[in-house]
């Protein structure tokens, strides 16, 4: 363990030298400095175990350090840490492969593997682009979203995050113009109000227009939303009318995290993006899942020949193989009684805060619980709250929110429930 002398060096060291997200240099507020994790728990340097209850940023579904993921990494690890993948495959690979395919709706054929959920999206959009034009539609090269999306930090997926309410409102007239329609009216609403949005979504659309984008069910840190399935398959039905194809963004929701093993699992999206608990959050991989259809008309001489993109850790082995060690556990299923028990849980825990004064909102969905507060929330002061009840969170906005690893016991989720109370009255203190 560090002395205090240490953990205070390296802390300064941090702030004077490291960028963190979002952030600037030095950081407002220091960093904590986390010494290791196991479980549903992240220890800081003086030993002081938290409740992981952001599943470090919504990835570590299965805990830190399963010890199936760690058995897989070591066996790996032991074999080869990574191999170019321009011309030679390898067994993590296709082993993922199979794997991946075998859990997502049935109509997904091809995979591409990249570093992170934001490649991922930007290969999705390259999808759709080439798609286009192997089919002779060369015309149509923009994007149809909805406003308090967020897809990523890399430049094509910055263009269809929210672009005035989201994080990248500061490339204004540098990103690529799309189409966004208004925010996706909430979870629960009248049936007239969801035909009066769809009208307004279709509407939109022109001769100009390639693809939707959308996160399915969940929004995330656009705003951590929930709406209805049936805009979902409406939305698919769009697309099918105007020739375009439908991409969703199942970064965040895809594995199990809003109760289903993919959000978007009803509705035959064209291209889908999956990554954070891909490989149960052990390390960063991420994936693109196309159709034969697309496949084929990227291939064409006018889409391309071949998909323009290769990542130079594309299908890196050790992570593959740690992916597949994850989707195993996925497979089993014990996910499906464990969310449903934390939503159950979150409801009873948080509900309560619906009448408080200062809160605009409460809503829950599979092991997703948000407060929203009717002003911005001091971050600082919510987080400390939040610690001294054993817990850690990351409220952003006018957000304090959670996403427990699904190993939480029911003890847990009520400790995660008590510090999330606790970061909302400190936010109104």
């Amino acid at each position: 363990m560090l002395t205090e002398e240490e953990a205070n060096a390296l802390i300064s060291f941090d702030q004077a030298h490291i960028w963190h997200p979002y952030s600037s240099t030095p950081a407002p507020m220091d960093p904590r400095l986390i010494d290791r994790a196991a479980g549903a728990y992240i220890i800081t340097h003086c030993g002081t175990p938290l409740i992981d209850a952001m599943s470090s940023w919504w990835a570590v579904a299965h805990g830190h350090n399963h010890p199936k993921l760690v058995a897989a990494a070591h066996e790996q690890i032991s074999k080869m840490s990574h191999v170019m993948f321009g011309g030679l495959t390898h067994q993590p690979a296709v082993q993922l492969a199979r794997v991946l395919l075998d859990l997502v709706p049935a109509h997904f054929s091809k995979v591409f593997f990249v570093d992170s959920g934001s490649v991922a999206v930007e290969v999705a959009m390259k999808m759709a682009l080439q798609y286009q034009r192997g089919i002779g539609h060369g015309e149509r090269c923009r994007f149809v979203t909805w406003r308090g999306g967020y897809h990523g930090d890399t430049l094509a997926p910055m263009s269809v995050c929210d672009p005035d309410g989201g994080m990248h409102s500061l490339w204004a007239g540098i990103l690529p113009q799309h189409s966004f329609a208004p925010i996706p009216p909430p979870r629960g609403v009248d049936q007239s109000v969801i035909q009066r949005y769809l009208s307004e979504f279709e509407a939109l659309i022109d001769p100009s227009h390639a693809a939707v984008i959308i996160e399915p069910i969940v929004q995330g840190a656009g705003g951590m939303r929930f709406h209805d399935l049936e805009l979902l398959h409406s939305i698919r039905a769009i697309c099918d009318r105007h020739g375009l194809l439908l991409i969703v963004d199942e970064i965040a929701t895809g594995f199990g995290r809003t109760g289903k093993l993919f959000a978007s699992e009803d509705i035959s999206a064209d291209i889908m993006c999956v990554g954070k608990a891909l490989t149960g959050g052990f390390m960063s991989l991420a994936a693109t899942l196309t159709t034969e259809t697309v496949a084929q008309a990227i291939q064409k001489p006018t889409g391309g020949g071949a998909l323009m993109h290769g990542p130079t850790f594309m299908a890196n082995p050790l992570g593959c193989a740690v992916a597949s060690a994850a989707l195993e556990i996925v497979r089993q299923g014990e996910w499906r009684q464990q969310v449903a028990m934390i939503e159950q849980l979150l409801v009873q825990g948080l509900q309560p805060l619906q009448d408080h004064i200062g809160v605009r909102d409460v809503r829950v969905l599979g092991a997703i619980g948000v407060v929203e507060m009717e002003h911005p929330v001091d971050m600082s002061a919510a987080t400390a709250a939040a610690i001294a009840e054993g817990v850690w969170l990351r409220p952003f906005g006018r957000l304090i929110y959670c996403m427990p690893p699904f190993i939480c016991t029911p003890d847990e989720i009520a400790r995660i429930c008590r510090g999330v109370i606790a970061a909302v009255k400190a936010a109104l203190a």
